[in-house]
């Protein structure tokens, strides 16, 4: 039986690095110029809610696209960490953004089936990708069996994949003679139909593939594991977006609460109010320590990241959604308005809630890696 080195199973750090609090006042800045909340309610009622000179700034200039890619292939060499920080900085300003699809899950499954060349791509933003899922996959489903491949082409149908309509490459997971395995296929040709979505801010499409013109990346097991790698990683640092989310719903909350006056006194005196924002306080607290945990877990690939990331996933998705719903309740009749930007965050929460796996789901899942019985 092989035993663990102490530094596999070291417990990592939660704390905030230099490195991580300059690259989130550089994304904030950014985040800041170029997407402030009127902007984005503006973009989701057109037909482009993503900023392609934004996306840009962000892959290209900033370079977070390539964050956890090797130098090797023309990454940053960082890790997961880091890009957990950019995703708590677009969770803050709910900005449309395809950085989830191509940095985090396409990128994932890329860099599992070794494929060097399109991570380069993707480091540098001469490609956004993303990975042909349902956005609602579990950390349990099987292999995706929609779409089948015979080595050169793919045909058959995904719904509900999230930034396909920015996408310029699709990774597809598919089932050809060899049994599973993940193509890479030119967006061009895929047939992307946008469907009507809970978050405007995430876009949702249904794609078709024809007998598209496919290049397959990895097969059999390899395949398998780049799928659940992706969705595991997905699911982990979207917990950080979740905490960015949940963070900016309190500080606008308690910025309004303190400027409301009813009876000559500001709202947020009144003792029940402070109670609730307190308690909410507690479960962003417990949240930030989960997802830095999970973020931390996935950058060292440590034994424990299945555990961190359910638990993660399971407590972030419930904090996101309370903090949400407790800024546009007591924002009063303000917060139920659409010049109030408090419904992006909510249709986010609620999204993200449903997003690779619901929380329940994460339960089951952490249950049956702790081995806890069911009743």
């Amino acid at each position: 039986m092989s035993v663990a080195t102490p530094a596999a199973t070291a417990a990592p750090t939660l704390l905030y690095s230099e490195t991580e609090d300059d690259l989130r006042a550089s994304v904030r800045g950014l985040l800041t110029d170029r997407s402030p909340w009127p902007e984005v309610l503006r973009r989701t009622e057109s037909d482009q809610p993503y900023d392609p000179d934004l996306w840009r700034r962000l892959a290209t200039e900033l370079g977070v696209a390539g964050l956890p890619i090797g130098e090797a292939d023309g990454g940053a060499g960082a890790s997961w960490r880091e890009t957990a920080i950019v995703l708590e900085e677009l969770g803050r300003a709910v900005t449309p953004s395809p950085f989830f699809g191509s940095a985090v899950l396409a990128t994932a499954a890329a860099m599992a089936c070794g494929a060097g060349e399109l991570l380069g791509q993707l480091a540098t933003g001469e490609h956004t990708g993303t990975l042909a899922i349902p956005l609602s996959t579990g950390p349990d489903d099987p292999f995706p069996a929609a779409v089948r491949g015979d080595g050169s082409t793919v045909s058959g149908s995904i719904s509900s994949v999230a930034d396909a309509r920015s996408a310029t490459v699709v990774l597809v997971p598919a089932t050809d003679q060899d049994g599973p395995a993940l193509y890479q296929v030119d967006a061009t040709r895929v047939g992307i139909a946008p469907v009507l979505a809970l978050d405007l801010t995430r876009p949702l499409a249904d794609l078709n593939f024809d007998a598209a013109t496919a290049t397959r990346l990895a097969s059999g097991d390899q395949a398998e594991e780049a799928i659940r790698v992706a969705v595991r990683t997905g699911a982990g640092l979207l917990a950080s977006e979740q905490l960015g989310l949940a963070e900016r719903c309190l500080e606008m909350t308690v910025e309004y609460l303190k400027s409301r006056y009813q009876f000559g006194r500001p709202v947020g005196s009144f003792q029940a109010l402070k109670h609730r924002l307190a308690d909410l306080w507690v479960a962003i607290t417990q949240s930030r320590a989960l997802a830095r945990y999970a973020a931390a877990c996935l950058a060292t690939d440590h034994p424990d990241t299945d555990v961190a990331v359910s638990l993660a996933q399971a407590h972030c998705s419930a904090t996101a959604v309370l903090a949400a719903e407790e800024c546009v309740q007591l924002h009063g009749g303000i917060g139920f308005t659409w010049e109030h930007p408090a419904h992006l965050y909510l249709k986010r929460a609620k999204s993200s809630a449903l997003t690779l796996g619901t929380p329940d789901r994460h339960r089951i899942a952490l249950a049956r890696l702790v081995d806890l019985p069911a009743p």
